[in-house]
């Protein structure tokens, strides 16, 4: 009688260890993203105190150029980051992720505007960036690899998916922050004067109590046995082994994470300068439809565990290739708040079925020696070409007048994706979790 009371006493407290490890790691991954995108929340506000010369789409155009900027160094922060994860553990390279992005906001907090110190002034936030941009880059592979080895096997994507509930979460409380402000604390005036300035120090201060938390992380069984029974090589050329799922990553990637940036990053100024909402509604909206997102990425992912990842991504493909362009058109088009709330979460109807399990995925697709390494440094690469750039490059069809023409990109990437989804392999049944080599 003792024996299965003592194996009951044992799985509850391996559960327990499970899920404390995913709160932690999920809480950090937070803290990141919310760091990273009060520069996309709040850039309405303070482009004008760094790029002063041109028209508000102009300066906008300016202010995303920085943030792409962040996303160029990427794929150099998944290699590095990647390399410890693989090396010296999971645990290592989440801390001093979070810290490098701690630094990065901080500096954001305090660096003076192009009327104090002339060009100085955007080198030095595009500076800050960069270092972001380092730190989301190993971020990223490290946290998919992370939360993905530390889930049972049944629930594998349901647990996973709260990465990005957490990346959307980010950029839900950059929105919620932004919100306080504008109701509560602070008027317009006082925002664009200084009061931009208020997120990214309030992030910096988390960054701290996250790298706090993950520091006590416990390591996952995984890479501990992997670290005993595999020898090591150089990452990249380790991942040269794997040149197949390399470029599944990238293809995989391409469609979904153009989508993704468009309906979070872009979508705050289309619903601005496009759709003519006030401020208000345009916070209102971007934040009502970042709560809907969270809410469906754990279903999406449960149901990723029933009936396998694949078909979730070829739903994504065949819908996004499909009502792409009818959905912005018509988004354009409305003129109403509560309008463009039901647009664009029917479009993330559409989009979480490819990031509710991206993660997973990817994961599942490496062995463990590489693994974060071969989730990272593609992934940076394509959502730096593709993700980083997609605010850009629709403002500039704005700016020529042109901007529908962005609606046949978007389309195109998620129809080149959805090519990928139709030939690769349902990683659920073929997993290469269990593998160390």
């Amino acid at each position: 009688m003792a024996a299965p009371v003592t194996e009951t006493r044992a799985k509850a407290a391996d559960m327990k260890r499970r899920l404390r490890a995913i709160f932690i790691g999920s809480v950090g991954n937070l803290v990141e993203w919310y760091d990273f995108y009060a520069y996309a929340a709040f850039s309405l506000y303070f482009a004008k105190a760094f790029f002063p010369d041109g028209d508000e789409v102009v300066q906008q155009l300016n202010a995303a150029l920085l943030f792409a900027a962040g996303f160029l160094v990427r794929p150099l922060g998944g290699w590095l980051f990647g390399h410890l994860a693989d090396r010296h553990g999971r645990r290592n390279a989440l801390t001093l992720s979070v810290v490098m992005m701690c630094f990065g906001s901080l500096v954001i907090a305090v660096t003076p505007t192009y009327a104090s110190i002339g060009l100085a002034a955007p080198v030095v936030l595009g500076l800050a960036r960069i270092l972001q941009g380092l730190s989301l880059g190993g971020e990223y592979g490290t946290s998919a690899t992370y939360l993905s080895e530390v889930a049972d096997e049944k629930n594998r994507g349901f647990y996973s998916s709260f990465q990005y509930v957490t990346l959307i979460g980010g950029q839900l409380c950059a929105i919620l922050v932004l919100l306080l402000l504008q109701k509560v604390f602070l008027s317009t005036d006082e925002i664009r004067a200084w009061g931009w300035r208020v997120p990214f120090a309030f992030g910096a201060v988390l960054a701290v109590v996250a790298a706090l938390m993950r520091s006590n992380l416990h390591e996952t069984d995984a890479f501990k046995t992997s670290r005993v029974t595999v020898k090591k090589s150089g990452s990249i050329r380790a991942l040269l082994n794997y040149p197949r799922e390399l470029m599944l990553v990238v293809g995989l990637t391409m469609g979904g994470t153009a989508a993704f940036y468009t309906y979070t990053t872009y979508m705050q100024k289309f619903l601005r300068l496009s759709v003519k909402l006030t401020d208000d509604q345009t916070t209102m909206v971007t934040a009502g439809s970042l709560v809907f997102a969270m809410v469906l990425q754990p279903v999406y992912g449960a149901i990723s565990d029933r009936i396998g990842r694949k078909w979730l991504l070829i739903g994504f493909g065949v819908s996004g290739t499909l009502f792409t362009i009818p959905l912005l058109t018509t988004l354009q088009a409305v003129h109403d708040g509560f309008s463009a709330f039901l647009l664009i979460a029917a479009a993330w109807m559409i989009v979480s079925g490819y990031t509710a399990i991206n993660a997973v995925v990817k994961a599942e697709l490496f062995p463990t020696s590489v693994r974060a390494t071969g989730v990272g440094v593609p992934y940076a690469l394509t959502v730096s070409i593709f993700g980083g750039t997609a605010e850009s490059i629709a403002l500039w069809f704005k700016s020529i007048g042109h901007e529908s023409w962005f609606y046949w990109y978007l389309t195109g990437c998620i129809a080149v994706s959805l090519l990928v989804y139709l030939t690769m392999r349902d990683t659920r049944t073929e997993s290469a979790m269990d593998r160390h080599e």
